[in-house]
């Protein structure tokens, strides 16, 4: 197989264009929680903001690898068609279906922080483990919900995606406002036990504070599907990255700076529904309620998105004769993958069953993206020996090789390390997953890939 560039399309992504994209690939649901997550693992807040920063770098190093990847392998299949012609067909099975998975665990991820603010209006005065089975429950409904109208064939996907946006811009301005009042109290960035911990300390409370940074910045790896669509790529692409995780890494620098200013930093770390605290103490309780309930109507929208956009990956996995034939087929009345549809929402519904908690799934869906981003960055290395017919062609190339791709690897290296020294259950249980699915591949899936 040699990659082959293919035909300009006739309208092409400017700098704006891609700049907004990558906005909108990045800003998700996780500033709504996981600073929870960073703030319990680091009791500096120095450290703390510099862990935001380090993740900006690394999705920056990300976006940039990704999207030479795109410019050199331009193919329909983004993540199977990359790990199939750098490495093989198992390790392009085995990691594809990881990432689903992995999509699986973040879809109940999200739907669990939209249990967790909405439970806070509906049942106020529960005790934390009553609590936790409404936001089980809730987390759950919303899956089921979704997927019978993913099933009825309605095209929400779309207007799901505008309503998202808004609401998450809304949010965002909501959440950075508090530092134009005289409210909360002044950051102390030197606060904490900076001089009664060591450097191995340091580290290893900055690896697990940069699991939930690492899930707030994802996004970036969507750069791999358009490189191939932008206007004067070598130029255009790189400045339009820059862009769009330069405003992303303001936007979560001004927020956390805020959730520090009113909650209080030591205050962060115990926390739940932190943006529903911020509005009540700026606007007062009705703001609570309100904002608790726009998150939550955000979060259904960013469901029906996964749900939508999941099974097709699915389905093409099939089409290239990987999964069984049954995932390609569609309703002929509703034109729904119902068998694609049916299986991702029973794996998303078995993921928040199994975890309960939003912490099992960040810690689980990360590692799994660890696996995922680490092999797919690094193909960068075999493809640029591949397909050096294609460098004279004006495809995008990274200035700074091997520099850039060697700090993003090393990073979520480092990453799942920590996620697999911390919390060795978590680990095992990802990696049991990888294995079951290379075993499937060699067992199942390969045979009849060489029988066509």
């Amino acid at each position: 197989m040699e990659a082959q560039p293919k035909a300009k399309p006739t309208h092409l992504l400017g700098l704006f264009d891609v700049s907004v994209l990558m906005v909108s690939f990045v800003l998700g649901m996780g500033i709504f929680r996981t600073p929870v997550n960073v703030a319990a693992a680091i009791d500096s807040p120095l450290i703390y903001f510099l862990s935001w920063v380090a993740g900006g770098v690394v999705a920056f190093c990300g976006a940039l690898t990704y999207a030479e990847i795109g410019s050199r392998l331009p193919v329909t299949g983004g993540y199977y068609k990359v790990f199939s012609y750098a490495y093989h067909p198992s390790i392009a099975f085995g990691i594809n279906c990881v990432i689903i998975i992995s999509n699986a665990a973040t879809l109940g991820a999200v739907a669990l922080v939209g249990g967790e603010y909405i439970t806070g209006v509906l049942f106020p005065h529960s005790d934390p483990a009553t609590l936790l089975k409404y936001q089980t429950t809730i987390a759950l409904v919303s899956i089921v919900l979704f997927y019978g109208i993913n099933l009825l064939g309605l095209k929400m996907s779309a207007r799901a995606q505008n309503v998202l946006t808004i609401i998450k811009v809304a949010l965002v301005l909501a959440l950075i406002s508090p530092l134009f009042f005289e409210t909360g109290t002044k950051v102390d960035l030197f606060a904490g036990s900076a001089h009664s911990q060591n450097f191995l300390a340091y580290l290893k409370a900055f690896g697990i504070g940069l699991v939930a940074v690492s899930f707030t910045y994802g996004g970036y790896q969507q750069t791999i599907n358009f490189g191939e669509e932008i206007k004067h790529p070598r130029k255009t692409l790189p400045r339009a990255i820059f862009i769009g995780i330069a405003i992303i890494l303001v936007l979560y620098l001004l927020i956390n700076y805020a959730y520090v200013k009113v909650i209080g930093y030591e205050a962060l770390g115990h926390s739940t529904n932190i943006a529903a605290i911020m509005a009540s103490k700026v606007f007062g309780p009705a703001a609570e309620k309100i904002l608790s309930v726009l998150l939550f109507l955000s979060v259904l929208a960013y469901v029906n998105v996964l749900l939508m956009s999941n099974p097709r990956v699915m389905a093409a996995m099939s089409d290239d004769k990987i999964l069984p034939a049954a995932f390609n087929k569609r309703n002929p009345k509703t034109d729904v993958l119902t068998t694609s549809v049916s299986v991702f929402a029973a794996v998303s519904a078995l993921i928040v069953f199994w975890a309960k908690e939003f912490d099992t799934i960040l810690s689980f869906t990360i590692l799994l993206d660890c696996f995922g981003m680490s092999l797919s960055a690094a193909a960068i290395f075999i493809l640029r020996k591949r397909t050096r017919h294609l460098d004279d062609t004006g495809i995008y190339k990274i200035k700074w090789y091997p520099l850039l791709p060697l700090i993003f690897i090393a990073a979520y290296t480092f990453v799942g390390i920590s996620i697999i020294i911390t919390e060795r259950k978590t680990g095992l249980t990802a990696l049991g997953v990888l294995a079951a699915f290379l075993l499937i591949y060699f067992l199942f899936a390969g045979k009849k890939q060489q029988k066509t």
